[in-house]
Formats: structure tokens, sequence, C-alpha cells
């Protein structure tokens, strides 16, 4: 038997000891030995108006500043809009500039960086460069106060689905009827480590840039098209993120002005944003949907209709997948949905944790639930009684779905036969208890990806691709696959990510790192399998000579010869008497759309909550969670299960606690830290589990994988606010679901 399979393992992180011993370098942690420089950014404390004064003088007279970076002094950049855009560029705008002109047009927007010897000097001078505005005073900042503004996105990243069936007249006609508004405010991200940019000036004029992001060739693409650079000037290093959540898909205004501050002074440059700077650019965005849906006396939904408003920018449309959800989650004929943007005077909104989903399945799951309570029907029943077994949407059938196992298997472990079904009818002392359900869903996408293998002489793998780990377990899991696919020992594979130096990787976002660059390390492993065949093969009187890959088994450092395990060769032996010191081999994995074009492609969960409400204070707890995730190939059972721990952690701080408060008189928001920003802590976790149903799917990607960054997050807060009603009697439409909102 095999010992190098190690696929579907629970396989702890092998860069664990270098993150838990201090070794791991994040980007602020980059130096040089002498002549690091330090910059300050100072931003801007009105929302919207113009700079009509600027005083760097009491600053730059102090000993060690080396300079104070302006929109009056800065060097000439890219012209064009196009040169700003990058990866993950809403489709139609212009992207924000820093330093470009006297214009503000954001709350915190950089109008300054100040250089010094260090950082506490450069921090202290940045209190002494003024500044004069004409600030505007009629802000546009409240979402619900300003639908009379909304209007369709100029380009949608996701064009809404079409009307089908009549949806006005199936409702109208229902014997059931749900129609309601459903709303969240801001949520930022809040990753651990704050953005930072480390650029190290080299001695021929070129840039090593360490840099926090979640793509490092996105970060190259758009130093280069900005300040007009070759590949070989601008090198872009990241082995590791401390979070991300979507935050760093888009290059942050730090690395802009730490280029820019290099290429003007010649010199190595630092600059890290404060906690309070981390609110200042992309969130999730404030959204309203207004769901209706009608169901006949059966329990069968007969018209689904989602009209949702989210706000964006007035300098950039940000869209997200927020209403097709509706469309075909659940088996319905008649469906309407529409999606519109409503312009604020903020920052543009930003991809974050499941964008779209985790907003459009709030609504809809609440409102699913809803309907079923109208109809008189357990939420699970009504459920599995809608079932899809089609993607009404787009006309295809599923690539795979076990949602209907994962309902059944979370409805077991959770207990849900042993529901009441009556509200506010448990109680334990003063705490009202209540169980909820919601449904999860993501799309399952690949992206083209490359990768590069080098087997050495001594059988020793390195793996490698420009892709990220943002906590993900990138560096385990493509260990693994490489490991099992060339059949090696763990120890002796080698996996190396982030920087501009290796194969092109896409952005790590989107759940398709491990469909993407997954793939793309499964193929190299199997094209050195086959120069291993060959060399085999070449061996004086080889018993492999009349051999072909699917006659062999790579295991355990050797070729077996299938049906006779006498018939061996370790691939050390290949390699010696071949002269070679090495084989290496460099592949592009790319979906096959012919393949896939036919199926829709998605991962499903059951989420089941339990809550306890306090009768007096209305404090919630959520006491247990039961995450079910159909997810098809599961390649570590531990980073697995670590991301859907996540996921659900964050979906209890989202439908509890998160909520960037704005001022809407001054433009900004209140609580930019996390002192008031409040997450999901230590105290607020209790019992979850997560199970992951068995899922085969060969459509998808040659893994099998479907992805699980997304997943974790989609439907707890549904699940929860479901979980509310049933303890108390309310149902409460708004998140963050707070004390005074079930009290």
């Amino acid at each position: 038997m095999s010992t190098t399979n190690y696929i579907g393992k629970e396989i702890s992180r092998v860069e664990g000891k270098a993150k838990v011993t201090g070794t791991a370098k994040y980007a602020a942690e980059f130096n040089v030995a002498t002549g690091i420089t330090y910059g300050y950014v100072v931003s801007s404390p009105v929302a919207k108006g113009k700079i009509v004064a600027v005083d760097t003088r009491q600053a730059l007279a102090l000993k060690g500043v080396l300079q104070i970076f302006t929109h009056e002094n800065v060097m000439k950049t890219a012209w064009f809009d196009s040169s700003y855009q990058e990866q993950d560029s809403p489709p139609s705008g212009s992207p924000f500039r820093p330093l470009q002109s006297d214009e503000i047009q954001f709350a915190q927007q950089p109008i300054a960086l100040v250089v010094a010897d260090t950082f506490e000097l450069a921090r202290y001078a940045a209190t002494l460069v003024h500044f004069e505005f004409e600030a505007e005073t009629n802000l546009v900042t409240e979402l619900e106060l300003n639908l009379d503004k909304a209007r369709p996105a100029k380009k949608h990243r996701f064009p809404v689905s079409k009307p089908r069936g009549d949806a006005d007249k199936a409702f109208a006609d229902s014997e059931f009827k749900v129609r309601e508004e459903y709303f969240h405010g801001y949520e930022h991200h809040n990753p651990m480590e704050m953005f930072a940019s480390t650029i190290i000036y080299n001695e021929d004029d070129t840039l090593t840039i360490y840099d926090k992001t979640q793509g490092v060739f996105n970060s190259q693409s758009y130093i280069k098209s900005v300040f007009g650079l070759s590949t070989e000037q601008a090198r872009v290093i990241s082995p590791y993120v401390g979070g991300g959540f979507g935050s760093g898909l888009r290059p942050q205004y730090q690395l802009f002005l730490a280029v820019l501050a290099a290429l003007e002074l010649k010199r190595s440059v630092k600059v890290v944003l404060t906690r309070q700077q981390m609110f200042s650019f992309g969130h999730r965005p404030a959204t309203l949907q207004r769901v209706a849906i009608g169901a006949d006396k059966e329990g069968k939904i007969q018209s689904i209709i989602n009209e949702g408003f989210s706000e964006t920018s007035q300098f950039e449309d940000y869209t997200e997948n927020i209403v097709n959800w509706a469309g075909f989650v659940y088996d319905c004929d008649n469906t309407k949905l529409d999606h519109k943007l409503v312009p604020l005077d903020v920052f543009t909104p930003m991809d974050m944790r499941a964008p779209g989903g985790v907003t459009g399945m709030f609504a809809l799951e609440t409102a699913v639930d809803e309907a079923a309570y109208a109809v008189g029907m357990d939420p699970l029943e009504f459920r599995l009684k809608n079932y899809s077994e089609k993607d009404k949407n787009e006309g295809k059938p599923y690539s795979s779905k076990e949602l209907r196992e994962a309902y059944r298997q979370g409805a077991e472990k959770f207990g849900w036969s042993k529901r009441n079904a009556a509200v506010r009818a448990t109680q334990e002392g003063n705490q009202l208890i209540g169980w909820g359900v919601a449904t999860g869903c993501w799309e399952a996408m690949q992206m083209p990806g490359r990768a590069k293998a080098k087997l050495s002489v001594d059988g020793k793998l390195e793996v490698s691709s420009g892709t990220a780990d943002i906590g993900t377990g990138t560096y385990t899991a493509m260990t693994q696959v490489a490991a099992e696919t060339l059949g090696l020992p763990l120890e002796d594979v080698r996996f190396k990510l982030g920087d501009t130096l290796l194969p092109l990787a896409p952005l790590e976002g989107g759940s398709w790192t491990m469909a993407s660059v997954g793939s793309a390390v499964k193929s190299v492993c199997e094209t050195l399998q086959t120069r291993l065949l060959r060399l085999a093969k070449d061996l004086k009187d080889s018993p492999f000579a009349g051999a072909e890959k699917k006659d062999v088994t790579f295991a355990d450092g050797k070729i077996t010869l299938n049906g006779d395990t006498s018939k061996s060769v370790e691939y050390t032996y290949l390699m010696k008497v071949s002269g070679k010191n090495f084989i290496e081999e460099d592949t592009t994995s790319l979906p096959n759309m012919l393949k896939q074009s036919g199926y829709s492609r998605y991962t499903h969960s059951a989420v089941f909550v339990e809550v306890k409400v306090d009768e007096d204070f209305g404090a919630i707890h959520v006491t247990r969670v039961v995450n079910a995730v159909a997810a098809g190939r599961i390649i570590n059972t531990k980073t697995s299960r670590n991301q859907v721990l996540g996921g659900t952690v964050w979906g209890i701080g989202q439908a509890l606690y998160e909520d960037s408060i704005m001022d809407d008189q001054y433009g900004r928001f209140m609580n930019h830290n996390l002192a008031e920003y409040h997450v999901a802590v230590n105290a607020d976790v209790h019992d979850i589990d997560v199970i992951f149903v068995e899922e085969h799917d060969d459509i998808v990607n040659p893994l099998g994988v479907k992805g699980l960054g997304e997943i974790g997050i989609v439907g707890v807060a549904a699940a929860i606010s479901n979980a509310v009603y049933h303890a108390t009697g309310k149902r409460v439409r708004s998140l963050p679901i707070q004390l005074d909102k079930v009290m």
C-alpha cells in the first residue's frame, strides 16, 4: 500500500512552524541593512471638496525629514484611466489616483506622504503638515435616503438574469405572499495585518517590492502601467499575507505612494497604513433588497422577485452578483430580478468574502423562511419541496449537487427533527431558544494558471506558482497535490509562491485558487511522470519498454508496473543513470470550456443554528452551529474545516456585530478601529460542527474541487436571523441584529 497518498488527509500546515516562530516575514517586516526610509500617510479630514492651500515648511525643517509628497510636487504618472485599472477594477469608472489632483473624493483620502529617516519622525512630521480646504457640506452618504438616485450600472460584472414567466401575476395569484425589505450596512474587511509596502531600491535602479496583496502579478502590472516600468524593473514578492478577505485583490494606495517615493528619492521606502486608515478604502457595500415570494397552499413557490440597491462611489461603478441567486437556488417558473446602484460620497466598495452571495442569500433565505411560516410548513421541508434540480437562470443541469444530502446530514447532526414548530415556545430560565436553517451557495470557478516543477537527482521536488496564501492553506494543499501526483514523501516536496519571478497565477480570490493553481500543479507533475516513464523505458532490458502511463503507478518515489510489484525503479536511480541532475517542466492549466459550458457549477451548504436570546435584555448567543458543505473533493480536511469554521465565525459577526457607522454630516466612518468595530470573539463562538458531504464532480476541474473560502459564511447570517425569529417571534430584516431590535 502506498505511503504517498495525501489528498483528503488531515495534514498540518507545512508553513506552520515558520509562522509560530516568527520566521515567516510579512510585507512590513522586510528590511535592508542600511538606508531604509519610512513614509507616513496624511489623511484628509474632509470627505468631499478641494485642497486650496498646503504648508509643509514646519515639517520639512525637521532634521531627518527627507521629503513631503503632495499633489503639488509629485512626479507625472500615467494619463489614461486604463493605466490605473487592474484585474479587480470595476468595469467602468475612473480609478482613484493618489496625490494627482487637489480634489477630495472621500473621507481619509491620502493627501500627503511624509518620508523621514525613522517612522517616529515621519509620524510626528505629519502632524505639522497643514492644509486648507473648501469642503462641500451636502454629502450623499446614506443608501436608504438616496434611492431616488438609483440607476443601472454602466457596465455590470454580473449581468442580471432575464425575467422568467410572469412573476408579478404569479405573485398576485399566490395564496401565500411575503413582500419585505432586507438591509445591511457598510462592513469592513479588517484583516489582522495592515496594508504595507516595502520598496527596496536596488543599485541597478530596479525595485524589489514587498507588498501585502492577494496577487503579486496584479500589483506588478499596476505599478508597471502607472509608472512606466518594465517587468525587470519591478519584482513583487508576497510570501505571507496576514488575512485578506478580498481587501488585497486591488492594489491599495500605500503601494502607489511607496513606489512613488522610492523612485523620486532613489531610496528604499516603507509605508504601513494605520488601523484607522484601513477604513479609508473598500468595504462590503451597504445594500437594500426588496424581495417578494408567492407560494401555493401545497408550499410550492410560484413567484420570486428580488430588487436590489447597493452603493458605489461617485467615480467607479462597483457591482456584485446580489440578485441572481433568487433565480436558481429554488425551483420557480416565474422570476423577476433587478439591481441598481446608488452613487455615494465614499470610496469604491470592494470584494469582501463571498461578495454578493453573502448579501443576496441573506435576503433570499430570510424571505424563504418567512414564506415557510406563512404556508405553515417546516422551513427545512419547505426548502426541500422547492429543491432546484436544474439552474433555470441558465437552463443547464448542475455539474454536481449534493445539497439534499447536506440538508439530511446537517439536520441529523443538529437534531432538527426534535424542533418545536411553535415560535417563542422553548425556554430555559430567561433564555428564549430558537432554531434556524438556511441554504448557502457559491460559484465553483476555475481560472487559467501555470506551475513549474523541478525534480532533482536527490529525489527532492520543488513546485512553484506565483499565487498567494492569505491564510487559506495554499502552501500545504499544493504540496499535497504535488506529493501524491508524483508519489513522493510530503517532506521531499516544497511549494513556492508569492513572487513575480514564478509562473503566472490568477488573483487569490473567488474560491478558485485550488481549482486553478491546483490543477496546474497536478498537470505539471503528470508531465514529470511522462518524463520519468520515458527514462524508465530507455533502461537496458527495461520491463517498462512497452508500458504506457495507465500501466504503471507513481508512488513511494518509484515507478511500479501494475500487476507486478517486483518490477519497479526509483526516480533517483533513473536520473543518475541518465546523467540528469534534474528534470523540469512548466505547464499551463486552462478551464475545459467545452466540457464545463454545458453545466452550472456551484458549491452548496446547509446551515443549522441554535440561538439563546435573553428575554429581558435581548442579548443573543449563538450556542450551536452545524454547517454541512458539499464542495466536491476535499484536499485537506484540516485546513478545509478551518476555512469553513472561519467563514461561520464571520457569519456570526455579520449577523450580530459588524457595522461601520457613517457620520452623515462629515462623511466618515466613526468606529474606524477594532475597539468600536465589533467582530465575533472567542466568547461569542461556541459549538460549531463542520460536515463535508461526499460529492464527486469531474466537470469542474481535473482535481474535482469546488473551493471553500467563501461558502462557509454564506447562509450563516440568515440562519441566525431565522433562529432569532423562532426564539422571539420577532422578525429582524436588518443586519446586524442588535439588542434594541429584539427587546
